[in-house]
């Protein structure tokens, strides 16, 4: 959303390579690419020139609407991919007759037809960065063996007030009817696109509707345990993790369920969260249920709820393996 100044100016802590970048044609909704906007946003890579030597760049343009926008340059590459963990540094641009512009200290970046040119005095050309789309290396994982298939499009069928979409994706708002202790959590999830709308795409995945990872376009934002990848009122993602909006994204969760005795509580719950394929939560104790959970905590086992907060958030691959 575009409150709190883009939800904070972007500092991510800590870099967790990628083991792959991938690139692909986007995917958007048939009435997105009508709002020239959606085209600039996205993910840049290439070289400009520093004192030491041409470098890396990596930068998230974040469109905020009417030809608006936000651009985040990262050293060394792009989140996940390149990025030497130093500070982002902020930008504002805007759209006149078709291309997109950004004064960038001594710089002038320049977007148009998917290419930022980077200028210096004199205009002359000193780097172009590329648009790039990139895949999560767990995009379209297939269930293995022994796992419980939640969702594969076919049908709804496992969920209570599973709805779907025409193009056979599941919609926000859905519990499943599978009930479990601990395992591993397969979901891709898509943000919907949208600049002016305060939410940008709110929703959220709770194990055993108890424990959230939050899903929201955080993209290009900085870390923060409500955006997306983060465990709400628990702890923020090691790194931001989000691909633009529309992109599909997905989340592999290694979940350890709390133990009890008697009807107390012995031991926490944990989760490992890789979000787009990179750890965001390395094996992190959850000493409590997370805001607005449906269930409070105990022994009983929990459905995979997600949330509803009346954003066109879609799901599909959903499965999960027991352990």
């Amino acid at each position: 959303m575009i409150v709190q100044t883009i939800r904070g100016m972007l500092t991510v802590a800590l870099l967790v390579v990628l083991p792959t970048t991938n690139t692909r044609a986007a995917e958007p909704r048939d009435e997105v690419p009508k709002d020239p906007d959606f085209l600039v946003q996205g993910e840049y890579v290439g070289e400009v020139p520093k004192p030491d030597g041409k470098k890396r760049i990596g930068v998230q343009v974040i469109a905020l609407g009417k030809g608006m926008f936000h651009a985040m340059w990262r050293e060394g590459g792009l989140p996940g991919d390149g990025w030497d963990k130093t500070e982002a540094t902020p930008y504002d641009g805007e759209t006149v007759e078709g291309v997109t512009t950004f004064k960038v200290g001594e710089y002038t970046a320049k977007i148009k037809d998917g290419v930022m040119v980077v200028t210096a005095q004199g205009n002359v050309v000193v780097g172009e960065l590329k648009r790039i789309v990139r895949k999560s290396p767990t995009l379209g994982d297939k269930p293995p063996k022994g796992a419980v298939v939640l969702f594969d499009g076919k049908n709804a069928d496992q969920f209570e007030n599973g709805r779907m979409t025409d193009d056979g994706l599941l919609k926000q708002g859905a519990t499943s009817k599978f009930k479990h202790q601990s395992g591993t959590l397969h979901i891709e999830f898509q943000i919907p696109y949208g600049p002016l709308v305060p939410s940008r795409g709110n929703s959220g995945c709770y194990l055993q509707s108890r424990y959230e990872v939050q899903m929201l376009d955080s993209f290009g934002l900085k870390p923060h345990n409500h955006e997306c990848g983060g465990i709400p009122s628990i702890k923020e993602p090691d790194i931001n993790m989000s691909f633009p909006p529309l992109s599909w994204q997905t989340y592999d969760v290694d979940f350890t369920a709390a133990q009890f005795a008697n009807g107390e509580k012995t031991k926490n719950a944990r989760m490992t969260v890789r979000h787009n394929g990179v750890v965001v939560h390395d094996n992190v104790e959850l000493p409590h249920a997370t805001t607005s959970s449906p269930l409070p905590e105990g022994p009983e086992l929990g459905p995979i709820n997600l949330q509803d907060h009346q954003a066109e958030v879609r799901y599909r691959n959903i499965w999960f393996v027991e352990k």
